[in-house]
């Protein structure tokens, strides 16, 4: 649980940072090719997790571009590493993350925005100061489904880290080990631990869509 919850926040934080810049590129630019864009975005919430951690593999192995060039300037492998689990975690999930910040984002009234200009703000100042604060329901939304849904990640976690206790071995990964090992004890006691963490994660999602109330 240690591990998974590491890489649930790790995952979170580092997609919180990323998806911004990227849904507000999306929500307020308008360019050719912007739905090819969106969709390779939007690829790894409909691939397989097998075919993403299959890609991932060749891409970060030592015969990999990312891989070696990991190797070279370390010394070491990206795979079976926390670092190559979180690498993938990123790319898993940042389409939970990409989706609510950019329905927040495109909500705004953009007579906020051109206020914000003709007051003289410049656009990172208006992203900061006007976008991100009136947009904070989608962006802690974002924010809980990339953590549930790194918590729950499987398969492409097993493709690129294995199973290394205290390393890559996330509990997803230690009750489909429990279970092979008809150990059903241990895996319903890891299994039971998931329940009201991501219910209580869910329920704070509805309140935040629910929005204040009159």
């Amino acid at each position: 649980m240690y591990v998974t919850l590491k890489l649930a926040l790790v995952s979170t934080v580092v997609l919180m940072v990323l998806a911004a810049p990227i849904s507000y590129f999306l929500a307020y630019t308008r360019f050719p090719g912007k739905s090819f864009i969106e969709a390779l975005i939007y690829l790894p919430m409909a691939l397989p997790p097998t075919v993403i951690g299959f890609y991932l593999i060749i891409l970060m192995g030592p015969k990999g571009w990312i891989g070696s060039l990991w190797e070279k300037f370390t010394g070491g492998s990206l795979l079976f590493t926390f670092l190559g689990i979180a690498i993938a975690s990123v790319i898993y999930s940042i389409p939970f993350a990409v989706q609510p910040m950019k329905a927040a984002f495109a909500k705004i009234d953009r007579r906020l925005l051109e206020n914000a200009y003709i007051l003289g703000l410049s656009k990172r100042a208006t992203f900061l100061r006007v976008i991100i604060p009136n947009s904070f329901g989608g962006i802690a939304a974002a924010a809980i489904l990339v953590f549930l849904h790194s918590i729950g990640a499987f398969g492409v976690l097993l493709m690129v880290g294995g199973s290394i206790p205290g390393e890559t071995k996330v509990a997803s990964i230690a009750i489909y080990e429990a279970v092979e090992m008809m150990n059903y004890r241990t895996a319903g006691l890891i299994a039971l631990s998931f329940i009201p963490i991501s219910y209580a994660f869910l329920l704070l999602i509805n309140k935040l869509s629910d929005g204040p109330r009159a």
